[in-house]
């Protein structure tokens, strides 16, 4: 995953804000890996940076200008000459009747022959402060396009198989990566894109100016779970746009507590009388997730295929047709989908010794078929922030 450190945005901002560019950078990566940590998303293995970068990226502009695919202007910087490349749109499906000035493509302060033409290089201006690097390319910095292709290739190889991203990046970013690094290696650069859809909140595009911008601290200061945020991105489709709301977020905190009930009823099963069936039934169920997740990682018919292996489950506890074996059994393929889903490690709750009595006189009263008594004792626990589900095998107890 890379970190790019250097582009216009973040050099006019930590300019603005009269502090170094590294510190400002530093600053909202670690807000990133705080998000991501929040959220229980697993780290990957590098995460490079484009300012410790710059090497590979000259070796590729140079490379692609004794191809004849760079050129440089008279203010330093270098281009990329898109109509030089016969495969260029072959992603975005764009073609270059559409690649207008002013259109599609935004053009920059910089000297270029045509419009559709790239920085790989930018030549040093005032504005820029003391960001720059002297290189045999000349003073200046890299542009965005390259700083990718360099860091992926690095880590990953000339070619690789997956790239991931927002829909928007596909033109002109992915498409410009493409035209570059396959101009560079004679070789293809990626076998598989995977492009997820933009985020919606109340089914509008997240603004300041209509209220509905939202980062992370935000929705927890409103007290809102990180499991249940982190259901809510992941239960859709990444193909699908996901609309963000807050009755959607207390739809999922309910999904979490239904999961977090499942697990504790698992723990609370004692008998010991084997299911025969429960070996078939696991195989089945794990079979059917990972074929959903190997479907263009379906996670919407991969939910739908745990929640109905739960439903079969409870049926067997309510039924005494569970040993606690099977149950742990059961615990661990749930803790597997949880190499996914990233949602199921709860803190168990300790019980308080005083609910736990109240809860066993109420059993003794029920066995008694004193109601009165066990009714008297359960409004006893509701009290003090208990609940207590009775099952086949004697109870649950939950905190409220």
């Amino acid at each position: 995953m890379n970190i790019t450190d250097v582009d216009d945005k973040t050099i006019r901002d930590s300019k603005k804000e009269g502090i170094s560019l590294k510190e400002f950078t530093e600053r909202y990566t670690k807000y990133f890996f705080d998000d991501m940590d929040t959220l229980n998303i697993e780290r990957v293995e590098f995460y490079p940076k484009a300012t410790e970068t710059i090497t590979e990226m000259t070796g590729i502009v140079k490379t692609l200008m004794d191809k004849g695919y760079g050129y440089k202007s008279e203010d330093g910087s270098i281009y990329y000459k898109v109509s030089k490349f016969n495969d260029y749109g072959k992603l975005s499906k764009i073609k270059f009747d559409d690649l207008k000035a002013g259109a599609r493509v935004k053009q920059d302060e910089y000297e270029k022959e045509s419009a559709n033409d790239f920085a790989l290089w930018k030549g040093y201006e005032e504005s820029d402060g003391d960001v720059f690097w002297e290189t045999e390319l000349g003073k200046g910095r890299p542009g965005w396009h390259i700083e990718c292709s360099a860091m992926s290739m690095k880590f990953l190889g000339e070619t690789f198989d997956i790239h991931t991203g927002g829909i928007d990046l596909i033109f002109p970013h992915h498409e410009n990566e493409i035209a570059q690094s396959e101009a560079c290696t004679g070789k293809k650069f990626v076998n598989y894109w995977m492009h997820c859809e933009h985020l919606l909140v109340d089914n509008a595009k997240m603004s300041k100016s209509k209220g509905n911008f939202f980062i992370l601290k935000d929705i927890l200061e409103k007290g809102y779970y990180p499991k249940s945020i982190r259901y809510l991105l992941l239960a859709t489709h990444y193909r699908q746009k996901l609309n963000f709301t807050f009755k959607g977020l207390e739809a999922a905190e309910q999904v979490i507590q239904r999961f977090k009930e499942f697990l504790l009823k698992l723990k609370s099963v004692n008998s010991k009388q084997d299911n025969p069936e429960i070996k078939e039934i696991i195989m089945q169920a794990k079979q059917k997730f990972e074929g959903a997740m190997d479907d263009d990682l379906n996670i919407s018919e991969g939910l739908a295929q745990i929640f109905e292996f739960m439903k079969e489950i409870n049926k067997l506890i309510a039924e005494n047709k569970l040993s606690r074996e099977n149950a742990l059994e059961v615990f661990n393929l749930m803790m597997e989908f949880d190499k996914v889903l990233g949602i199921l490690e709860f803190k168990e709750e300790e019980i308080p010794e005083e609910i736990t009595d109240l809860a066993q006189k109420r059993l003794e009263a029920r066995n008694n078929k004193d109601w009165q008594t066990a009714d008297k004792l359960r409004d006893e626990i509701n009290k003090r922030g208990y609940s207590v589900d009775d099952s086949k095998e004697g109870y649950v107890i939950k905190k409220t």
